[in-house]
């Protein structure tokens, strides 16, 4: 038992790094979404893929703007 709380005291660091790897996922799985179905759009309206390139390319902004606060968060946070 000594053991183990020994082993537990020595593990250090900051908690922030495995927050922010965390966070990264959600944007991650929104831009890959959005591509998704902006796919599936040109695939059942072709004359729409100029515009609908348009808008997948701000919704991937909108969702990139997510990691990047999650980033920032965790350098306030240090």
């Amino acid at each position: 038992m000594d053991n183990a709380t020994t082993i537990l005291a020595e593990i250090n660091g900051n908690i922030g790094t495995v927050g922010y790897g965390l966070a990264a996922i959600g944007p991650a799985i929104g831009v890959g979404i959005v591509v998704g179905k902006t796919i599936e759009g040109v695939a059942r309206q072709p004359e729409l893929q100029g515009r609908l390139t348009v808008l997948m390319f701000i919704g991937i902004a909108f969702t990139e703007a997510l990691a990047f606060i999650g980033i920032a968060t965790y350098f306030f946070m240090v």
